[in-house]
């Protein structure tokens, strides 16, 4: 063998000898034991006594599998007086439906939680033995939704009940009967999460569906509603802030993206000096993270606010030394036209520098899109935006969503509506349903 291979394959399993890899102390184990058939010593013959053991582990898979829950009922009879006693049927997810709640937990998070589109759901389920077409598993995913609406309805209110709101949406298209093409519709995204301001509240999301992008979609989804909206500068919103009763908050993230892409197109050393003054607002922030409001605010006072200040009278300044139709000017103008918005975080505790919260809750329905391409219909944004909230906001709170959805699923066709809220990932949680965290 070559000195430099030999080299390299020393230092690759080296530290796999001093430190042996240990798996997940929560996955089953299977022991597989290598004894001697004989115990007599090889040498000798005489008897031989234990002297310890090695023991390594590998990590393995077994693919998921289906079974068959056969409920009996027995019949008994009173033979005096011909009474008939029986236990009531189970009740099941879906009425007169064969499928049970894992089995519909399982078609829901693998659509909307690992992206998987119901014809490859469906021939993942023919290798197994079981025909499942798609029109059968699209049934049992609008049913589903349907079951779930009261959650999502729950997680509605919850999430408004907040001081602060971030929100944004993305384009979703949906196909038109007939037409033989997709039309543009939208998914908003309303989510309620204050960690960063060292809140202990629940983090959620929760998902809307509308046919097209008004401004009075978001004015529907928040009717009601008093508090701080994060959000960009999408002017549907612009409506909402008119009263008073809802106050603007802007992201600098939007704001940065703009030179961001400026610089990445032609190096412009101005940019690059927006980037670098942008930055330095976000150092402040990641000192501050999972601080009270209060300290926040106290620190953006000292530190941010006088980079605020330099940075516009820096804007203002080169503003007057580009060209008005040049990318620069336009970068510049959206900072300064939202200046308020944009600087209103110094002000308050409870503001984030930017909305990437709500960009985050975003991502996974970019991911989906790409996969199964098109909502079917309406009713189908609809059941998307009821799924993706559940999953959405179990993701939040570090709920494994399988685990979650089937328990709701055996339990919510026998739960009171008017105490639906029992049934929010954060109350019914388990710790078998605590997603592992990576040491």
């Amino acid at each position: 063998m070559p000195k430099r291979l030999r080299t390299m394959l020393t230092t690759d399993i080296a530290p796999l000898r001093r430190t042996p890899r240990q798996f997940p102390a929560h996955l089953p184990r299977e022991v597989v034991v290598h004894a001697p058939a004989d115990c007599g010593c090889p040498e000798c013959g005489k008897q031989m006594r234990a002297l310890g053991e090695d023991a390594s582990e590998m990590l393995d898979y077994v693919p998921g599998y289906f079974k068959v829950l056969r409920h009996v009922r027995p019949k008994l009879s009173c033979p005096r007086c011909a009474a008939v006693v029986q236990e009531a049927a189970p009740s099941r997810p879906i009425a007169r439906s064969m499928a049970g709640a894992g089995l519909l937990a399982q078609v829901v998070v693998a659509k909307y939680a690992d992206h998987t589109p119901l014809y490859r759901q469906a021939g993942i389920y023919r290798r197994a033995g079981v025909e499942l077409d798609r029109a059968t598993l699209a049934a049992w995913i609008r049913e589903a939704a349907a079951l779930l609406q009261p959650l999502s309805d729950a997680l509605g209110r919850y999430v408004r009940d907040a001081d602060k709101v971030h929100t944004d949406d993305t384009p979703v298209p949906v196909l038109e009967p007939g037409r033989g093409k997709t039309r543009t519709a939208r998914l908003w995204a309303y989510v309620r999460d204050d960690r960063a301001a060292g809140s202990h509240a629940p983090p959620a999301v929760w998902y809307r569906y509308s046919a097209d992008r008004k401004g009075e979609r978001p004015r529907e989804h928040l009717a009601g509603y008093k508090g701080i909206l994060q959000a960009d500068a999408f002017s549907g919103y612009d409506a909402l802030y008119r009263d008073g009763t809802i106050i603007e908050a802007g992201c600098w993230a939007h704001a940065r993206r703009k030179f961001y892409d400026l610089y990445e197109l032609d190096r412009s050393p101005i940019a690059q000096e927006a980037l670098r003054r942008i930055a330095a607002l976000y150092v402040v922030e990641r000192e501050i993270r999972g601080r009270t409001p209060d300290v926040r605010v106290s620190v953006r006072q000292q530190r941010s606010a006088p980079l605020l200040t330099e940075l516009k009278a820096w804007l203002e300044h080169t503003l007057s030394l580009v060209s008005t139709k040049s990318g620069l000017a336009r970068a510049i103008r959206y900072s300064l036209a939202h200046w308020r918005a944009l600087t209103r975080y110094c002000e308050d505790g409870r503001i984030e520098v930017d909305n990437n919260t709500a960009e985050r809750a975003i991502r996974p329905l970019v991911l989906g899109r790409r996969n199964y391409l098109f909502a079917g219909s309406d009713g189908g944004g609809d059941s998307a935006a009821v799924i993706y909230s559940l999953i959405g906001t179990a993701r939040l709170n570090g709920i494994e969503p399988f685990a979650y959805l089937r328990m709701v699923f055996e339990r919510i066709g026998d739960h009171p509506i008017n105490r639906i809220d029992e049934l929010l990932p954060w109350r019914l949680a388990p710790a078998t349903c605590i997603e592992q965290q990576a040491a």
